[in-house]
């Protein structure tokens, strides 16, 4: 009788032996998501506005390094994707810094790409400021970097917009035959400029399609020197206030990216394509 118990107890020992070494099905490694911006990846800088809270600061914080605004006086409406910055003629979203885009000296490349939905400013109003990386000083030609759409002199339409580039005291301006197209006619559109500095290269895209591409002067790779911060919306406060020309953006911004490398017109395209 305990010959059998122990011949019952090797087999069911074997068979269970055998169960667990059946293979099991699962995922292969590589079938799991992978993180589209790894640590120390090109992604330096993103705020997509999608905060709905009573704290204005946490609506606007860079997701990136919790780079949250010392100032943030925009709404919130529908976005692109989620929520968006909803701007006005007194409103600007400003930040110390852009995490490495400002801290990397000298800057190679950049990318700057974001969703906009506005239509032209009323005539005789000023300048309408999307961005722009604030230099220490009252006069907007100490002013580093930013993008602005015409007024005065260049009057953009809903069917043709009028705008300006500035890097580093060179501007690259779509005015007269090369303003942009349709930009500007109250829908979401995608504008991306990509930078690179061995060449002094810089190329517009709109809706995920290469618009121009430009030469800004000898620009070079870009050393950023002294600056007192970056605004989202409209130019700095402090030059503001001593040209009064330079407005703040009357509409809506989402999905705002800054990357240390000129991304491809492959990449440019996958961030229209999806919403990003």
């Amino acid at each position: 009788m305990k010959a059998l118990f122990l011949n019952i107890a090797s087999i069911l020992l074997l068979t269970a032996v055998l169960v667990g070494c059946q293979k099991m099905s699962r995922p292969l490694l590589g079938d799991y998501p992978k993180d589209a911006n790894p640590a120390g990846g090109p992604l330096k800088f993103y705020v997509a506005f999608d905060g709905t809270t009573t704290n204005p600061l946490m609506n606007a914080v860079d997701s990136t390094r919790a780079n949250f605004p010392s100032v943030n006086s925009g709404g919130i409406g529908e976005g692109v994707s989620g929520k968006c910055y909803v701007g006005s003629d007194t409103s600007y979203a400003s930040y110390a810094g852009v995490n490495e885009f400002t801290s990397t000296s000298p800057l190679t490349a950049f990318t700057i790409a974001f969703w906009i939905k506005k239509t032209p400013q009323a005539a005789g109003k000023g300048t309408d400021f999307v961005f722009s990386l604030n230099a220490k000083g009252y006069s907007w030609t100490n002013t580093k970097l930013f993008l602005e759409f015409e007024d005065a002199g260049n009057p953009s339409t809903t069917a043709l917009a009028a705008a300006k580039f500035y890097l580093m005291d060179n501007w690259v301006e779509y005015t007269n035959a090369n303003r942009m197209p349709n930009v500007l006619n109250g829908s979401w559109h995608h504008l991306a400029f990509t930078y690179t500095g061995s060449s002094s290269t810089l190329k517009c895209y709109i809706d995920g399609q290469l618009f121009k591409t430009n030469t800004v002067g000898t620009v070079g790779n870009v050393t950023w020197g002294n600056f007192d911060g970056f605004s989202i919306g409209g130019p700095s406060p402090y030059t503001n206030s001593q040209n009064t020309w330079m407005t703040f953006m009357e509409g809506s911004l989402d999905q705002f990216r800054v990357y240390t490398t000129a991304l491809s017109d492959a990449d440019i395209q996958a961030l229209y394509n999806g919403k990003q």
